[in-house]
């Protein structure tokens, strides 16, 4: 097994030369219905940009941390929410229904030895804040990114490039 120093410097160029839009184009299908869906009003759009960046965070991927943090700073999210989502448990900067929001997106990515990993009680204290569709909008967005999660760790697209063109 090879190590890498944790002061090794990361090339700025993707691992994988193209797009993978290019190589199967109905990846950009799958990805505007994922969009959709995720964006249907159901739940504020502030909260799946936080269920997302902490699924990023979750996922230890630096490009999608990178992606979502600026489209909540797109959005006028303040620094302390956003920096705070790493830490949201002790956080005072969360609402009742995004702290409900952000235990889903933990419990749905994190593995529990001593369980399943969505309670029925963690199911309950979510639906206390979010109806049936919007319970079903919070999967989606968690969905969303965990698929992509695959593209970023695989094809290493750049942090910090347009989200259009991570691949220039």
């Amino acid at each position: 097994m090879t190590t890498r120093s944790i002061t090794t410097e990361i090339p700025l160029r993707p691992r994988m030369a193209q797009d993978p839009v290019q190589l199967v184009p109905a990846l950009a299908e799958v990805s505007a219905a994922l969009f959709r869906a995720a964006g249907n009003r159901s739940v504020p759009r502030s909260t799946i940009g936080l269920v997302q960046l902490r699924a990023g965070q979750i996922a230890a991927n630096t490009y999608l941390t990178v992606l979502h943090t600026g489209f909540l700073r797109k959005a006028g999210e303040s620094e302390e929410r956003i920096t705070s989502v790493a830490s949201w448990q002790d956080s005072p900067y969360f609402t009742a229904p995004e702290r409900a929001a952000l235990a889903l997106v933990e419990a749905a990515l994190r593995p529990d030895p001593h369980g399943e990993r969505v309670s029925d009680a963690l199911y309950a204290e979510v639906a206390e804040h979010y109806d049936e569709t919007a319970l079903a909008t919070l999967m989606i967005a968690i969905g969303q990114v965990s698929f992509f999660t695959a593209v970023a760790v695989i094809a290493k697209p750049v942090p910090g490039r347009a989200f259009t063109d991570p691949w220039a």
